[in-house]
């Protein structure tokens, strides 16, 4: 079957947050959700349910539970049972829920900037003190992926790496006891995967300091490239006792807006805990998310997910040699994953060619709509993030603008 992700889907007056927080004028390429309807068999399990025309409420489905629980071992090997799975209406939801449970007010909760906004609010919400480990960004890594299309001359590109000295400096400071560490993989922004070894290695410093770990693993479908996620928690029984997985057919198959997602908890008492406060909270799904979720998960969308991730791939790469090419004074990450992109503009600020944050700038000068990097923290400084999920059409035309933009100061 082939899919046409180069059709153009007008999404203003849908209410969608993406097109129409800004005006007409501009080009959004910012919050995370991409412009392609979702599969077929998605649309298909929603329309039965509205043509049933009943939406009473309802009990999570067992058969969901184990979908989800047979996805991972399909994909990963990684033997889940289905009463491990238990429902969130979404992965920011779950990431707030697993600090109320593992932690106490004024326990310590450690993150690794420039990272995913929402991980940033967690300590106000739960009172928590909030302990940074940064990553550490290097220059000129994709010289070194000859076979990825995207020919990067030295100095267009960037990665980041993990500072374990900084990681294990930050346990326990601000003079609070680190309980829990906020995991972000693939990571958002930079869009890179870790290895088994650097997984490895956070986890074992984590269970030697009793610190539990919740893994954000929502982007872990969209692998550029045949690249491979591991799950944190696959990594040993010991590892999975300590860990909260959050996973969502959202972001891979365009159904944010739906709000279903899982935290895969194997132990029970932690999972028991989870579970009590979810209701404390009140925390209930749609039958409409739930019915999306299964199709997404069954593995009837495969096919659709294969071919959005060669053309993820191919707009990846075009954006890549765009930026090496056109936009002198911009470096970018090589995403492994996501289809987000984060963006260098510093040397811009530097020599003094803009003078506003490079959201402002081409905001105003360009009309393109990109996300603000110091919104993810220390470290994103001088950054934009900017989600290259649309048609090849609409993602040239705001590199074109952004280009212009430029070549007008």
């Amino acid at each position: 079957m082939t899919y046409n992700f180069d059709r153009l889907i007008e999404r203003r007056g849908s209410n969608a947050i993406k097109w129409e927080f800004y005006p007409a004028d501009v080009l959004p390429l910012w919050v995370a959700d991409m412009d392609f309807p979702a599969p077929e068999p998605i649309l298909a399990a929603l329309r039965a349910k509205v043509e049933h025309g009943i939406f009473g409420y309802q009990s999570p489905p067992k058969k969901l539970m184990e979908v989800v629980a047979q996805r991972m071992a399909n994909l990963y090997g990684w033997q889940v049972r289905p009463e491990m799975v238990v429902l969130t209406p979404g992965v920011i939801s779950g990431f707030n829920l697993a600090a109320r449970v593992t932690c106490q007010p004024g326990d310590g909760i450690l993150i690794q900037p420039p990272v995913y906004p929402p991980f940033l609010s967690v300590p106000e919400n739960v009172g928590l003190v909030r302990q940074y480990a940064p990553l550490t960004k290097y220059p000129d890594r994709g010289t070194q992926y000859p076979d990825r299309g995207a020919q990067v001359e030295n100095g267009h590109s960037l990665h980041y790496e993990i500072d374990f000295a900084a990681f294990e400096a930050a346990l326990n400071s601000g003079g609070a006891r680190t309980r829990l560490f906020l995991l972000c993989q693939p990571h958002n922004p930079t869009g890179q995967i870790y290895s088994r070894e650097q997984l490895t290695r956070m986890a074992e410093i984590c269970l030697k300091n009793n610190i539990f770990i919740c893994s954000d693993e929502i982007h872990s479908e969209l692998l550029l490239d045949g690249a491979q996620h591991i799950p944190m928690a696959a990594l040993s029984a010991e590892i999975a006792a300590r860990t909260i997985t959050l996973i969502a057919p959202s972001k891979t198959f365009n159904v944010a807006g739906l709000h279903c997602a899982f935290a895969i908890i194997p132990d029970a008492d932690l999972r028991q805990r989870y579970k009590k406060e979810a209701g404390r909270l009140t925390l209930h799904l749609s039958s409409l998310g739930l019915a999306a979720a299964q199709a997404a998960f069954s593995g009837e969308c495969d096919g659709w997910l294969a071919a959005l991730l060669l053309y993820l791939t191919a707009n990846r790469d075009a954006l890549v040699d765009f930026v090496a090419k056109n936009l002198p004074g911009i470096r970018t990450t090589l995403p492994e994953a996501t289809y987000l992109a984060w963006l260098d503009c510093n040397d811009l600020l530097k020599s003094g060619r803009i003078s506003s944050s490079p959201y402002e700038f081409f905001l105003k000068k360009a009309k393109v709509a990109l996300n603000d990097g110091a919104t993810f923290g220390p470290g994103g400084e001088g950054f934009v993030r900017l989600n290259f999920g649309c048609p090849r059409a609409t993602l040239m035309q705001a590199l074109e603008r952004m280009k212009a933009a430029l070549e007008a100061v």
